[in-house]
């Protein structure tokens, strides 16, 4: 049996990637990378290192004084050569441009805004760290996000959903040949992410010692590492009891002896895959929402939100560390909930005249 959980094992793997990615950057970066590591998770230090790399191309590629250099050979004096006026550039790069395979990229607003905000943090340590003498990142306006429509299921929706998978009419005849098999598992998995508003990463991450059932809840992990235990009720208990009697005969591959969903292949199933089954399941429900498992969580914080009312209690619930972030997400529904307000308070009594 595997000695590390799986959390542990995700971030021993992006360790070992993020120094592949390392080993294609210019040498100070490694330096930078040491200094975020107690604040940052390794998934977060991967996506930097990937967005420095972007930057770094932009370097060789567009500006004169770094042409015909190897990313490797950039020096950390050099980027005090860079003005603000460069990263102006370097976003406008952004928009459009192509990779190491020559296949044309698109960056939208929060894509350009993410390798930006790397690029902040980047010249801020080595700022503070008192290694460059000038900031030209700090110059830089961070992009305008026009605020996106969130997507969620509606009351109807969910419950068509759960019922696709349980009957699985609709799919298609290669589908149905896995529905059989597959359909106590896929039913398991929706009601959960449903009806407790976990993360996809949380819910592949779950063990069988994580599931109490005297309780009723599940002991996940945060982001960041954090450990809590979120509840749940009686229809998630009764799928995932019936799914535990169909896993309890499934022989596990070595390694994943310990995971609670298992794949068609007796492996802890992926993030990737879940991924796939919501998607298959809701192209059939709802063709008109594109519906991911995050959207399933929006849609459990939405119902969360309409019955209870108390958005610190979302919050908690849902891992946001910052209750501003809960506001911004259900902003429509506390809109909606103090326009139903209005009439609640009577100043005088109706008049018999």
């Amino acid at each position: 049996m595997s000695t590390l959980s799986y959390h542990e094992q995700k971030d021993r793997d992006n360790t070992i990637h993020l120094r592949q990615l390392i080993k294609g950057l210019p040498p100070f970066c490694a330096q930078f990378f040491r200094g975020i590591e107690p604040r940052t998770s390794s998934r977060t230090r991967i996506a930097y290192a990937y967005d420095l790399k972007v930057f770094f191309e932009f370097l060789v590629k567009e500006l004169p004084a770094f042409q015909n250099m190897q990313i490797t050979d950039i020096r950390l004096e050099q980027l005090d050569e860079i003005h603000a006026v460069d990263l102006e550039e370097f976003m406008e790069y952004l928009k459009y441009r192509f990779n190491d395979k020559n296949q044309e990229v698109i960056n939208k607003e929060r894509g350009i805004m993410r390798k930006i905000s790397t690029l902040k943090s980047f010249y801020n340590y080595f700022y503070r760290q008192e290694e460059l003498k000038n900031n030209p990142a700090a110059l830089i306006q961070m992009p305008k996000l026009h605020e996106k429509e969130i997507i969620r299921l509606d009351v109807d929706e969910v419950a068509l959903l759960l019922d696709e998978v349980e009957q699985g009419d609709r799919l298609t005849p290669k589908q149905k040949e896995y529905h059989a098999k597959t359909k106590t598992r896929d039913l398991a998995l929706l009601t959960l992410l449903l009806g407790t508003g976990i993360r996809v990463s949380e819910c592949v991450g779950l063990n069988l010692q994580d599931v109490d059932f005297k309780n009723g809840g599940i002991r996940i992990h945060r982001k960041g590492g954090k450990e809590v235990t979120v509840y749940f009720g009686r229809e998630v208990e009764d799928a995932l009891l019936d799914y535990l009697d169909q896993r309890n005969e499934i022989i596990p591959e070595t390694g994943h002896e310990d995971a609670l969903f298992f794949s068609m292949q007796n492996k802890r199933l992926s993030v990737r895959s879940v991924e796939n089954l919501v998607k298959k399941y809701a192209r059939i429900v709802t063709p008109l929402k594109k519906i991911t498992p995050h959207k399933l969580r929006s849609t459990y914080g939405t119902n969360l939100y309409r019955e209870t009312g108390d958005i610190y209690l979302v919050a908690d619930v849902l891992g946001h560390s910052d209750v501003n972030t809960t506001k911004k997400h259900y902003a429509a529904l506390e809109d909606e909930r103090r326009r139903s307000a209005r009439n609640a308070v009577r100043l005088r009594e109706d008049s018999p005249f």
